[in-house]
C-alpha cells in the first residue's frame, strides 16, 4: 500500500499533468480541472450519459416506484409545497434539498420526464428567486415562527442547506446545460465570498463547518467551467472556516483529555476560529469522536483541497483515518458503528442509512480525484452491501439504523447513543420512523453509482472503475461517439462482457480496474487474450476499436474471511459479504404517534450459531457456493438471492438476546464453544438480509 501511494502521489504531481497537456482537450462536456489545480485522472460524464441495465435498472425503477417518486405525496409536511425551498413557510432547512439530491440524477439516468416535472420546480423556485445580494434559498422570516413538530423552519440562512443545493443545481446543469446555473452560482459565490468574513460557516449552525467539503467541490466545478479567479480566493476560505479533518485524521496520540470537551456533542460548539487545543484532543480511535454523517461526508474534504494543495498530507490523512475507522468503529458491511455519533466496532451498534449514502458519495468523489482504486473497492463494499437492505424491497420504508448482527428489529431501548430521542423505533422500517433525515437523503445512493460506473479520461478514454450491468455513451478521441454496453450480473458473478459500437473506426483506451479481491484478472478482446499486465490494478486496453468489438473480462474468487470483534469472523466472497440467513416475521404496527406506521421484523429461525473451526480454517473445502436463478431481476431479498454459501455452525444455547439485540459476542475458540453438534447453515450475501448474522463466533 505504502508503495501505491508513492507512485500515486508521484503521477498526480507531475506525470499526470503532463500526460494531460500533451493529450487532446477533452470535449467540453467532460468537465476537467483548470489550471491551477491539480489535474484529475478521471471525468465526470454529464448526468444521463450512463443508463443502468438488469437488475441495476430494476432497482431504479423500485425507487421511482416507490418513495423517490412519490415522497410529495408521503411525506408533504416535507416535500410538499409549503417548502420554503418551494417559497412556503414551512419546512427551509435540509430536507427539500436532500430529497431533490437524489430525485434528479434519479429522474435523468432514467429519463423519466414525470419526475424530471417533479424535480423542476424545486430548481425553477431557487432560479427565479435570487436575491440582488446573490443569496438562494427560503425567504428570511420577519419574525421567528411558531414552531410545529417535525418541521424545521430554520435557521434559513445557514450556509449548510444551501450545499445541498448547489449539488442539485450542478447535476441539473450537468443533464441539461441550463446556463442560468453557472449565472446563479457566480452571484451567490460572490455574495458568499462577502460574507463569510461576517457570518462564517458555523455562524448559523455547526454543521456547516463539518460540511464545507460539499460547499468546497462545487466552487472548484464552478472554477473549472468559469475561470473566474475569485472562486479560487473563496476556496481558501472555506477550507480555513472547514473543521480540520486533515489534522485531526492525522492526529495519531491526541493530547491528553481532562474532561469530556473532546467528544460529540461537546465539541460541537468548537467554531471557527478553531481552538487548537480541543483539536490536537480529538481522534478516530475515541468514542462519540465525530458525528457519524459529518464524518463520512467531511472524510473527503482533504482529497477535494488536494486540487488546490497538492500535498501529500491530505491523502495521507485521508487513508489514516479509514485504516482507524476500520480498526476502531468498522462493521464488515464497510460502514462503521455511528448512532449518531461514532460508537466503536460491536456489531449490534448502528449505522445511519445518512451515513451510508455520504460516505458513497465521498468515496465517489475521492475516486475521480484521486484515482486511487481503493476507493473503489470501498464503494463497491459499501454499494453491495450496506445500501441495499437498509430500505424494503418495494423502497416504500426504510430503517434509521442497521446492524452487522441483527437479528430483531422491534421497538424498544437498545444501546445506542439515540436510544432517548426517537421512541425505540431506529431499527424499524418505516417512513418516519428513527429521524426523517434518512428518508430524505437515502435517495442519492443508487442513481449516483451509476452516475460513477464510468468515467472519461484525459486522454479521450473512458474507464469502468465501479461494476454494475449498465450502458455508457461518450465521445472518444477525434469527436467520435462510442457506446459500450455492459453486460453482467456483477457483484454475482465475477465475469463481464463489454460490447463497443463507435460511429465509426477510432482508437482509445479502455480503462478496467482489478478489484483488491481478484486472485487473477483475465481479459480478452474478440476471444483473444489481452496480455498486458494491469498497472497498479489498472488494465489499460488501447487499440483501434470497431462495431461489434467484444471485451470479455473474468475475476476469480474466493471465499475469505476476516477477524472482528472478540475474534469473531466474517465471510467475504468477491465484493460480497455474507451473513446467515434467518427467516423473517415482516409484524405491521399502526402507530398513532408521530413515527407513524411501520413494519416490525422477528425471526422465525435461530440464529445463535457459531461458525465450525474446521470450515473456517480451510473456506475453499468448508464452504459450497451455490448459484440460483436471477430471474426475477431484483436480487436483494432472502427469496431471490442469485447466490448462496452452505457450510456448518454450531447453536450456541447461551447466546440469547439481551436488551432486544444479540448479546454480547462469545469469544471464539472458548472450550464451552465445542460442545453443540454441528449443523448445515446457510448464509447470503449481506443486502439480501434484513434480519442476519455476520460476525459469527467461532466454534472447535
Amino acid at each position: 500500500m505504502e508503495r501505491l501511494k508513492i507512485v500515486l502521489l508521484a503521477w498526480l504531481a507531475s506525470g499526470l499533468a503532463n500526460f494531460a497537456a500533451e493529450t487532446p482537450a477533452p470535449s467540453r462536456d467532460y468537465l476537467t480541472n483548470r489550471a491551477p489545480l491539480q489535474a484529475r485522472p478521471y471525468l465526470e460524464l454529464p448526468l444521463g450519459s450512463i443508463q443502468p441495465r438488469g437488475w441495476l435498472r430494476v432497482q431504479l425503477e423500485r425507487m421511482r416506484d416507490g418513495l423517490t417518486g412519490d415522497l410529495d405525496k408521503r411525506y408533504p409536511q416535507i416535500a410538499g409545497p409549503r417548502n420554503g425551498w418551494l417559497g412556503g413557510d414551512g419546512d427551509g432547512w435540509e430536507r427539500g434539498p436532500y430529497w431533490v439530491d437524489g430525485l434528479v440524477p434519479l429522474a435523468h439516468i432514467l429519463k423519466d420526464e414525470a419526475l424530471i416535472a417533479k424535480a423542476r420546480p424545486w430548481i425553477e423556485w431557487v432560479l427565479a428567486n435570487q436575491e440582488p445580494s446573490g443569496y438562494i434559498g427560503p425567504k428570511r422570516f420577519d419574525r421567528e415562527p411558531p414552531a410545529e413538530p417535525g418541521i424545521q423552519k430554520t435557521p434559513r440562512e445557514d450556509w449548510w442547506p444551501r450545499m445541498v443545493m448547489l449539488k442539485v443545481l450542478q447535476q441539473h446543469y450537468s443533464a441539461t446545460g441550463d446556463r442560468r446555473v453557472v449565472e446563479a452560482m457566480l452571484r451567490y459565490f460572490r455574495y458568499q465570498l462577502s460574507e463569510l468574513c461576517k457570518t462564517p460557516l458555523d455562524h448559523w449552525s455547526f454543521w456547516a463547518n463539518r460540511r464545507g467539503g460539499d460547499n468546497l467541490m462545487v466552487v472548484y466545478w464552478l472554477y473549472n467551467l468559469t475561470g473566474e479567479s475569485f472562486l479560487l480566493e473563496l476556496a481558501e476560505i472555506i477550507h480555513q472556516q472547514t473543521f480540520p479533518w486533515t489534522d485531526v485524521f492525522l492526529n495519531t496520540n491526541p493530547a491528553p483529555s481532562p474532561d469530556l470537551a473532546h467528544l460529540y456533542p461537546y465539541n460541537t460548539g468548537n467554531r471557527y476560529p478553531f481552538k487548537l487545543d480541543l483539536i490536537r484532543r480529538l481522534s478516530v480511535d475515541q468514542l462519540q469522536s465525530f458525528h457519524c454523517v459529518n464524518l463520512a461526508q467531511g472524510i473527503k474534504e482533504p482529497v477535494v483541497y488536494f486540487q488546490q494543495h497538492s500535498e501529500p498530507r491530505y491523502l495521507d490523512s485521508v487513508k489514516q483515518a479509514f485504516r482507524d475507522i476500520r480498526k476502531f468503529h468498522g462493521q464488515p458491511q464497510g460502514m462503521y458503528g455511528g448512532d449518531e455519533p461514532t460508537h466503536g466496532n460491536d456489531p449490534t451498534q448502528g449505522v445511519e442509512f445518512c451515513s451510508v449514502v455520504e460516505m458513497m458519495f465521498s468515496l465517489e468523489t475521492m475516486l475521480g480525484i484521486s484515482g486511487d482504486l481503493d476507493f473503489a473497492d470501498h464503494l463497491e463494499r459499501i454499494a453491495f452491501n450496506a445500501l441495499p437492505p437498509q430500505a424494503t424491497e418495494d423502497f416504500r420504508h426504510r430503517q434509521y439504523f442497521q446492524s452487522a448482527n441483527q437479528v430483531l428489529c422491534s421497538r424498544a431501548r437498545r444501546n445506542f447513543y439515540e436510544e432517548d430521542w426517537h421512541g425505540g423505533t431506529d431499527l424499524c422500517f418505516g417512513l418516519l420512523t428513527g429521524y426523517p433525515c434518512c428518508t430524505c437523503n437515502m435517495h442519492q445512493g443508487w442513481p449516483k453509482l451509476v452516475q460513477n460506473l464510468w468515467y472519461a479520461t484525459p486522454d479521450r478514454g473512458i474507464a469502468a472503475l465501479v461494476y454494475g450491468p449498465s450502458e455508457v455513451a461518450f465521445v472518444a478521441a477525434g469527436n467520435v461517439p462510442v457506446r459500450i454496453v455492459e453486460d453482467t450480473q456483477y457483484p454475482f458473478e465475477e465475469s463481464i462482457q463489454f460490447r463497443v459500437t463507435p460511429e465509426k473506426p477510432v482508437s482509445f483506451p479502455l480503462r478496467l480496474r482489478a478489484p483488491e479481491w481478484a486472485l487473477s484478472t483475465k481479459v480478452s478482446v474478440n476471444g483473444e487474450a489481452w496480455t498486458n499486465a494491469p498497472v497498479n490494478r489498472l488494465l489499460t486496453l488501447n487499440r483501434t476499436w470497431n462495431e461489434g468489438d467484444v471485451v470479455a473480462l473474468e475475476f476469480t474468487a474466493e471465499v475469505r474471511t476476516s477477524r472482528w470483534v472478540e475474534n469473531s469472523v466474517a465471510v467475504e466472497r468477491g465484493p460480497l459479504v455474507y451473513a446467515l440467513r434467518i427467516e423473517e416475521d415482516w409484524r405491521q404496527v399502526k402507530a398513532t404517534d408521530s413515527y407513524g406506521d411501520y413494519y416490525e421484523l422477528h425471526p422465525k429461525s435461530p440464529w445463535n450459531y457459531a461458525l465450525a473451526e474446521s470450515c473456517v480454517n480451510a473456506p475453499d473445502r468448508g464452504f459450497k457456493l451455490v448459484r440460483r436463478s436471477a430471474e426475477s431481476g431484483y436480487p436483494w431479498s432472502l427469496k431471490t438471492a442469485p447466490m448462496e454459501l452452505r457450510t456448518q455452525g454450531r447453536r450456541l444455547a447461551d447466546w440469547q438476546l439481551y436488551n432486544h439485540r444479540a448479546g454480547p459476542l462469545p469469544h471464539s475458540r472458548s472450550e464451552r464453544l465445542q460442545q453443540e453438534p454441528a449443523e448445515d447453515i446457510v448464509l447470503l450475501p449481506y443486502g439480501c438480509t434484513r434480519l442476519r448474522i455476520t460476525e459469527f463466533p467461532v466454534a472447535k
